[in-house]
């Protein structure tokens, strides 16, 4: 592809001295060689920049900086490089419509037009899959579950019976949906199982990723609402919910009846405990761990968690600790002089 087809492509700008130069791959800045394309969106990456062997770079408007790589100008360089992508990617991989022989189906299962039903996969009975839902090898779907449409369930998904899918779901690969919500409670001195007799709901374009666990509820629904991503590793607890477009990175914690509202933000290994209240776009920095509830639009950090300037406010001070112990020996030593 040309610049001067990148630039088209994009709506970006090109000098016409350089617009037929070619490329013939894509790259981060770091490991793009000679004729491949890269992105620069970020001051934090101006180093990389410099260093990129990368032929062409795109670059937002009114970067000016003299590099080594051709620069094309857009409006947003990380997310017209996201389009491009596909131009320069493998095929992709695609599954015959069907019931493969080796998949076992109950009786009084619903199948949508243009199902998939991979090797060894499990549907019980009343279960419902909607029109052109892929079930990857060895996935489980339970008694009555309910699947929507163009749902994409990889190798070894498990969904618990009872549960609740929307359409245009991803479940990457060993997500476990409806598992056992963790209540107990001690008596006669044995720790004595709580039914969990809720189920989950997972609303429409939600992704989930691999090895990631959605507790089914007590009673109720534990409930995962519209276009919100997790990613791997995610443990969510018994009647948490989790709001619309939220974003829970990898071996985030979430303690039973938590509810997040719409828009939160939590980086990895965010620990919630339970019974607690997110406001609508709350923040949470990786690490942090929450005990109470947090209103809305908060950027917290910590453990516990703080708002985050109170949080860099006494981090500048625990840095300099060491400083404030010296003066205080210091004067003591001169104290005691004096003394003696």
């Amino acid at each position: 592809m040309t610049l001067r087809e990148v630039a088209a492509r994009t709506g970006g700008w090109v000098s016409p001295e350089v617009a037929e130069q070619e490329i013939a791959g894509v790259a981060s800045l770091s490991d793009a060689n000679p004729g491949d394309l890269s992105f620069f969106g970020n001051p934090k990456y101006l180093t990389a920049l410099r260093k990129s062997r990368a032929t062409a770079v795109l670059v937002p408007h009114g970067f000016g900086e003299e590099i080594s790589a051709i620069r094309i100008w857009v409006d947003k360089p990380a997310e017209s490089f996201a389009a491009l992508l596909p131009t320069f990617a493998p095929e992709p991989v695609s599954f015959p419509t069907g019931i493969h022989p080796t998949a076992i189906i109950d009786e009084g299962v619903e199948l949508g037009e243009g199902v998939c039903v991979a090797p060894y996969a499990v549907i019980k009975s009343g279960a419902r899959i909607g029109a052109r839902t892929l079930l990857g090898p060895h996935c489980y779907i339970g008694h009555e579950t309910a699947l929507g449409e163009d749902c994409h369930l990889y190798p070894h998904v498990t969904v618990r019976e009872r549960s609740k899918i929307g359409s245009r779901v991803i479940l990457h690969p060993g997500v476990v949906i409806g598992s056992d919500g963790f209540g107990y409670e001690f008596r006669d001195g044995a720790q004595q199982k709580i039914p969990q007799t809720g189920i989950v709901q997972i609303d429409d374009d939600v992704e989930i990723g691999a090895n990631t666990t959605v507790d089914r509820a007590r009673f109720g629904r534990t409930w995962i609402q519209r276009g919100t991503k997790i990613d791997n590793l995610v443990q969510i607890g018994h009647n948490v919910t989790i709001g619309e477009h939220c974003i829970l990175c990898s071996q985030v914690g979430i303690s039973g009846s938590t509810r997040l509202g719409n828009h939160v933000t939590l980086a990895g290994k965010v620990g919630l405990s339970g019974h607690i209240e997110l406001g609508d776009g709350v923040i949470f920095g990786a690490m942090s761990a929450i005990a109470k509830d947090v209103p809305a639009k908060s950027i917290m950090f910590g453990a516990p968690a703080r708002p985050i300037r109170e949080y860099k406010a006494n981090y500048a001070l625990l840095k300099n600790i060491h400083k404030l112990y010296d003066r205080v020996k210091h004067l003591e030593n001169l104290a005691r002089n004096e003394q003696d």
